[in-house]
């Protein structure tokens, strides 16, 4: 073998005396950075803000399958097309008025499924909205800013005893 590595020779031992590498040494990682967010700002929670045009477009869509729903509805029970249409033209009307009124309502986030991204984003936004109401919490509060004051005043109190 070479550079003295493995067996001398591999008779008797019942091996090949196939040197491998070992896959389960761990090397020193210090050239690599953190896998981890080292300043503070990046650790902070930020939630996640919904996609207004996904939501609209998803609100639009349950529109037309309702109004999609009637058509077939109608085109079995053999209603003439004009007819239809006409149905069809008052129910989107009355959908779409519903919709603009419950756009502005707030959604409760409940009912939700797990595909609704956008949509369990914004009721969490809302309801965390509404709790920082209830509890009186400023809307310019930060996170941990009452230890990063108390930390400038002992800074102070060093400086002007130092």
């Amino acid at each position: 073998m070479s550079s003295n590595v493995g067996l001398s020779t591999p008779r008797g031992s019942g091996t090949s005396g196939y040197v491998q590498r070992n896959l389960s040494h761990l090397r020193a990682r210090d050239d690599r950075p953190a896998p981890y967010p080292t300043d503070l700002d990046s650790i902070k929670h930020r939630p996640r803000q919904p996609d207004a045009a996904i939501l609209a477009h998803d609100r639009a869509r349950g529109v037309e399958v309702q109004v999609f729903d009637l058509r077939d509805r109608l085109e079995d029970e053999g209603v003439p097309d004009d007819e239809i249409e006409a149905q069809t033209a008052v129910l989107r009307a009355k959908l779409v008025r519903e919709m603009a009124g419950a756009a502005k309502t707030a959604a409760s986030g409940r009912g939700l499924k797990a595909h609704q991204v956008h949509e369990r984003a914004a009721a969490k936004i809302e309801e965390s909205e509404r709790l920082r109401k209830a509890l009186g919490i400023r809307e310019d509060y930060e996170e941990g800013g009452h230890w990063k004051r108390g930390e400038e005043r002992l800074r102070e109190g060093v400086r002007e005893g130092g």
